[in-house]
């Protein structure tokens, strides 16, 4: 599911104190589909390592996104509703289904389409986000890993799976390159208390449902920056809801994104932007029938 990304100004948030900031996600087209992309935006880049989310609203499950270049993230598709097969340059073939996790690392450079599972039925509903690598990691080579069971923890409030990192004693085999969390949250109706790390910024994307955070009302098609130094979040609900919560350490390093690539500087963009307009061996080629996803030059090149 994901997407190209407008090119924003270099840098990185500046994560502030407890806060609550509710801020719209803007529409995108993706392969056709309507997706609510809450990151990145001007003013909020990143939250921790978390660079990039597209929350993909319920639409029928056909969706065909043909091969198209990754450099400097990791990918993580999260499903809640339908089914998708990956297929990458690294001759992974896997079809993800509702309570499992693909993700992929892109390192120097991989290529991957994303196709509807066959036959074609029921509706496609879920969220793709990326995380930035850093510096260490970032030039090494692709790799991908899919989890077909995530731990859950049960608490008063609802169940978290998790997807990326630790939270509430359940840890998630999935890799992550920074001090990191990625939590879905199964929330029935009333009131619950839920565990952060005051370390961690911290941020909330409800996919159904709606929530109340300090006598504020999120839905679906904003993101909820929660700022550093909680050390938990009360959340109250009067119907059945489910959301993300994602943190992290604050990341230091600069990022410029553009089209599919996290990258440092536009120098290594023009780089990933001919290798794959060249079709060289840099990101390799995907067994798929989709056409390759052609791009326009960066802005800056014109």
């Amino acid at each position: 599911m994901s997407g190209p990304v407008d090119d924003l100004p270099p840098g990185g948030s500046a994560p502030e104190p407890p806060v609550l900031e509710i801020g719209a996600s803007r529409e995108a087209n993706v392969g056709g589909m309507r997706v609510l992309r809450a990151l990145p935006r001007k003013g909020r880049r990143t939250v921790g390592a978390w660079c990039f989310a597209d929350h993909l609203t319920p639409v029928p499950n056909a969706a065909d996104i043909g091969p198209h270049p990754h450099t400097g993230l990791q990918t993580v598709t999260w499903l809640v509703e339908g089914q998708l097969v990956h297929r990458d340059s690294l001759g992974s073939e896997q079809a993800i289904r509702p309570g499992q996790l693909n993700l992929m690392t892109a390192g120097n450079g991989v290529a991957h389409a994303e196709e509807s599972a066959r036959p074609v039925s029921g509706m496609l509903h879920g969220l793709q986000l990326w995380v930035a690598q850093p510096e260490e990691t970032r030039h090494g080579e692709a790799a991908f890993e899919h989890h077909g069971v995530l731990p859950r923890a049960e608490l008063p409030g609802g169940v978290a799976t998790v997807l990326v990192g630790e939270y509430a004693g359940a840890t998630s085999p999935a890799r992550h390159d920074t001090p990191l969390v990625g939590v879905d949250l199964d929330l029935p109706p009333g009131a619950g208390v839920w565990p952060l790390r005051p370390e961690f910024e911290h941020a909330l994307i409800v996919l159904s449902g709606a929530v109340g955070i300090d006598g504020e009302l999120v839905r679906p098609g904003a993101l909820a920056y929660l700022g550093l130094g909680r050390d938990e979040l009360a959340l109250e609900t009067v119907e059945p809801t489910r959301a993300i919560v994602l943190g992290g350490e604050p990341f230091a390093e600069t990022l410029v994104m553009w089209w599919n690539f996290v990258a440092r500087t536009r120098d290594e963009v023009d780089a990933a932007y001919a290798a794959w307009t060249e079709a060289g061996e840099r990101f390799g080629t995907v067994d798929t029938t989709l056409p390759r996803i052609p791009v326009a030059a960066p802005f800056w090149q014109v």
